[in-house]
């Protein structure tokens, strides 16, 4: 039986590019394997796989009678309907391991870095594979991008030293500079509605049996938000409505100063401060030197929860 790799709700570059890849990587194990996505690719993921050449994965969200690899993800809410119903073989992942289970043994990569593509890297390495230069430029840009350009707190020397060899192999002599041509394309939002903003970079969360939505838009400059940001929280106010969720929020981050404008939507606004030691202003608060969902804001919120 044929695997599908898929990654989480909402995709992101790092969990198309890592469908793709494990795929690539599982085909030439000899073990038959297809990428599959959750979700259309957002502008920055097709920048990248029109940069190197790669193809957007079909869209499936059912799990029913097929054996799944899970990528970038092992938490239930943010994965395929009816996993139950399915086979998980294997999970290769950098976020703290979910609540999915299995009822037989896998195979399973979790590692304390700032992007799966840094995990998957090594897997080439580990299984001596070659990685085609197209797939090294397009882990390359996803280790850059949930990396935010190195300037994350999630970033570890793993990350930079995939990044370096990666470069190499896809034939990129300034990558930094294609990263700051990802993430231009990645703040352009005119035209865009806000229901896409929102759920462009956006995980539902369980936190102490209370639904809490976490969104996060990341930009060269705040200002381009500026204009949206009503928009966005009226938005916000339908999704916490229709959904039955305890709280939204959502990062605006800029990634040059270094921080981000979270707007809060809650039924306890004073989670914020007892996360961040800091009270909502009006709608939102400035987090300065916030840049990662994962490691800076899901786990104060999940002790500010408990």
């Amino acid at each position: 039986m044929a695997a599908y790799v898929v990654g989480h709700k909402n995709p992101d570059t790092d969990t198309i590019v890592s469908a793709i890849a494990i795929a690539d990587l599982w085909s030439k194990r000899g073990i038959e394997a297809s990428p599959i996505a959750q979700g259309p690719v957002n502008p920055e993921t097709k920048f990248v796989l029109g940069k190197f050449g790669g193809t957007a994965p079909e869209v499936q969200t059912d799990a029913t009678d097929k054996q799944i690899i899970l990528v970038d993800h092992s938490d239930l809410a943010q994965s395929l309907d009816n996993l139950d119903k399915g086979e998980v073989v294997a999970v290769v992942d950098h976020h703290k391991l979910g609540d999915v289970t299995t009822s037989n043994p896998l195979e399973m990569w979790v590692w304390p870095v700032g992007c799966s593509c840094t995990v998957i890297k090594a897997m080439y390495d580990f299984y001596n594979v070659e990685i085609p230069a197209n797939i090294a430029g397009m882990l390359m840009c996803a280790i850059l991008s949930d990396t935010v350009m190195f300037k994350s707190p999630t970033c570890t020397p793993q990350d930079k030293e995939a990044v370096e060899t990666l470069a190499k192999i896809a034939g990129v002599s300034e990558y930094m500079d294609l990263g700051v041509e990802m993430f231009k394309v990645k703040s352009a939002v005119d035209g865009t509605p806000a229901a896409e903003l929102l759920m462009r970079d956006y995980k539902d969360f369980d936190m102490s049996g209370k639904k809490v939505g976490i969104g996060q838009l990341e930009v060269v400059d705040l200002s381009i938000l500026e204009p949206y940001k009503e928009a966005l929280y009226a938005e916000m106010e339908k999704l916490k409505s229709e959904g039955g969720h305890h709280s939204i929020f959502l990062l605006l981050t800029d990634i040059m100063k270094e921080g981000s404008d979270m707007l809060v939507l809650s039924d306890d606004p004073a989670v914020v401060e007892k996360a961040f030691g800091k009270g909502v202003d009006g709608k939102s608060v400035w987090l300065d030197g916030v840049l990662s969902r994962k490691k800076q804001v899901v786990p104060p919120f999940e002790k500010a929860f408990a």
